[in-house]
């Protein structure tokens, strides 16, 4: 049985809310981006011992995948997304893990559920809908995703209209032109623009940073758009064609520690695309953990952005249970 306190692995079996203050900014400081040195080799060698230096086994692995449960955005952003999928995606969003693997693991009693739903603006207010009577949080990609290159009016417009059909969040993406040349205080404004549109949505700033070509220019960005005030940094559209890796969540992490360290706010993180497995998971929870500590461990402030990644969480959460791995239909997603 999984125990349901604070686990010595640092842990939390139940879906606590923090209600973490919004991120209100701060005036864009020049010299403060400019200074900023990444040691590439040191980056990846600390990424590199994530694994290494700390093992979650057991009861304990259980209690942080489902932690990893409540901080995943379980998403879809398809062309043929339908009002009958996202229907059924807020579904599995309520009711995640299987009831019988959660009665054999002694949590059923915890009301888990996956920390938002996250799609396109068109599926808003299906989402919404479909999760009247939750706490589960609608959050829409907007801005232009994932390029990111319509007109800026088109993009604030699109931002409030997702608001106004009731999405909690927006993910936006950047324009990474602004980071590949430099352009500090166009992406400060632009970030300050769409911060504005949101009004009492929770901002997300996609930074696409397998485009920006250094994790020189990963942690200047997410400097500027901390300063312009997202509540989070995340990390890809997942379109790219590198996304989520951990040398950028370490870079992205000591951002948001500074950034902190400085300013006394707290900023979430969100890696997306290409974290698939549980052991994926566990990697970067041990990643906010040691980076940023336990605060970083709960949905307020750590989202998985992710589509496939609950239904490996459910085999291994089943295998920890009956020692067997299930096959894949048993545990369906949408």
């Amino acid at each position: 049985m999984v125990r349901t306190g604070t686990q010595s692995s640092g842990a939390l079996t139940d879906h606590a809310t923090q209600h973490v203050s919004r991120n209100p900014g701060t005036p864009l400081e020049l010299d403060w981006v400019r200074r900023v040195r990444v040691n590439r080799s040191a980056v990846e060698r600390r990424a590199a011992t994530l694994g290494t230096r700390r093992s979650v086994k057991k009861d304990h692995q259980a209690a942080w995948l489902l932690k990893a449960v409540t901080c995943i955005d379980l998403t879809t952003l398809a062309g043929d997304d339908t009002p009958g999928r996202v229907r059924r995606l807020c579904a599995k969003a309520r009711q995640p893990v299987r009831r019988d693997v959660l009665q054999a693991l002694g949590v059923a009693h915890l009301d888990l559920t996956v920390g938002a739903v996250c799609v396109y603006h068109t599926m808003v207010e299906t989402a919404v809908d479909a999760l009247l009577g939750s706490d589960i949080p609608v959050a829409a990609v907007s801005a232009g995703f994932p390029a990111g290159l319509s007109p800026l009016q088109q993009r604030v417009a699109e931002i409030r209209a997702s608001v106004a059909a009731g999405a909690a969040e927006i993910d936006i993406v950047i324009t990474r032109a602004h980071v590949l040349t430099g352009r500090w205080e166009q992406l400060y404004e632009e970030v300050r623009t769409f911060r504005e549109a949101c009004g009492e949505a929770h901002l997300k700033t996609i930074l696409a940073t397998g485009e920006l070509g250094t994790l020189r220019n990963v942690y200047r960005a997410s400097l500027v758009c901390m300063m312009a005030g997202a509540d989070f940094i995340k990390t890809s559209t997942g379109m790219e064609s590198v996304n989520a890796t951990l040398p950028v969540g370490l870079t992205m992490a000591r951002a948001i520690r500074e950034y902190g360290e400085r300013t006394g706010v707290q900023v979430g993180l969100k890696p997306a695309g290409g974290i698939r497995t549980a052991k994926d998971a566990l990697l970067w929870l041990i990643l906010m953990k040691e980076e940023l500590g336990n605060a970083w461990l709960e949905p307020d402030l750590f989202r998985f952005g992710a589509s496939s990644l609950l239904g490996d969480i459910e085999r291994q959460l089943e295998h920890h249970v009956t020692g067997r791995y299930s096959a894949a239909h048993r545990h369906p997603a949408a």
